[in-house]
């Protein structure tokens, strides 16, 4: 069992988030219209609204197209870096996916490696999630067990009154394994309707148009049953906390809300 290092005692226990990751939050409508609505709208009706624009410029107008379309997630992944300073894992791979997207269409690359880079993205995340285990800094902390989610001083406070330090660290490395099985049902989903859907070569309109419907159907396929383990695993991390330290979901999560008692 690999292990894992406590939480730094010497943190301050102040109860409040730091109002400095509070400061700026993410525009939920601008990431989606960006990194989705945007894309599919262009990979399907791009030809027919720009293509007369991007004819003198391109001999295959469908390559025009894909890059117009990933140029939105591309300058919204810079525009949020520049004006909240933040990035994180999830946002890198996109972007790294989006930049293997558009090189496959581009370079003309045998359809096939699309389905492989679906599933290798998630794939490599869950592989990263079991290794860092092996590092001081496993990564369920940084995606679970984090402090602009959970109260991670008051919790360690608790835990080490109650001798449970030992005893959570066991329960976040099965969390872990809970994280990293989200990820590796996201490549395997991935995968499989990547399979289905794109089979047009990649560079033509029909491969753009394939791309937009791999994008749409991704959200109900793949990322609601991702994202359902997840809740499980925190779930799981949430009830695992009170059991050890007695601490209630109002004390330990931010913006959970003072208990009933606490409000009279």
């Amino acid at each position: 069992m690999p292990d894992l290092q406590p939480i730094n005692s010497s943190i301050s226990d102040n109860t409040e988030p730091p109002k400095k990751k509070d400061a700026k939050k993410e525009n939920t409508f601008l990431n989606l219209g960006f990194n989705l609505i945007l894309p599919i709208l262009l990979l399907n009706k791009g030809k027919q609204w720009f293509g007369s624009y991007l004819e003198p410029y391109f001999d295959n107008v469908a390559v025009g197209v894909l890059l117009l379309a990933i140029a939105f997630p591309v300058g919204y992944f810079i525009y949020d870096y520049l004006k909240r300073s933040k990035y994180n894992l999830f946002s890198i791979l996109g972007l790294i996916s989006v930049l293997l997207t558009g090189g496959i269409g581009i370079l003309k690359i045998p359809t096939e490696w699309f389905a492989v880079k679906e599933a290798a993205i998630p794939l490599l995340l869950g592989f990263a999630v079991l290794i860092s285990l092996k590092t001081p800094y496993p990564l369920i902390r940084t995606l679970l067990y984090n402090p602009e989610l959970i109260n991670v001083n008051k919790v360690h406070t608790a835990l080490v009154t109650h001798d449970s330090v030992v005893a959570f660290d066991r329960l976040l490395v099965r969390c872990t394994w809970l994280l990293a099985t989200s990820f590796l049902l996201s490549g395997i989903l991935n995968y499989v309707l990547a399979r289905w859907i794109v089979v047009s070569p990649s560079g033509s309109d029909a491969f753009n148009s394939e791309v937009s419907k791999m994008m749409a159907w991704s959200w109900p396929v793949i990322a609601i049953p991702s994202m359902a383990i997840m809740m499980l695993t925190l779930m799981q991390l949430l009830k695992g906390i009170k059991s050890m330290t007695g601490l209630e979901l109002e004390d330990v999560l931010h913006g959970a809300g003072p208990k009933e008692d606490d409000k009279q």
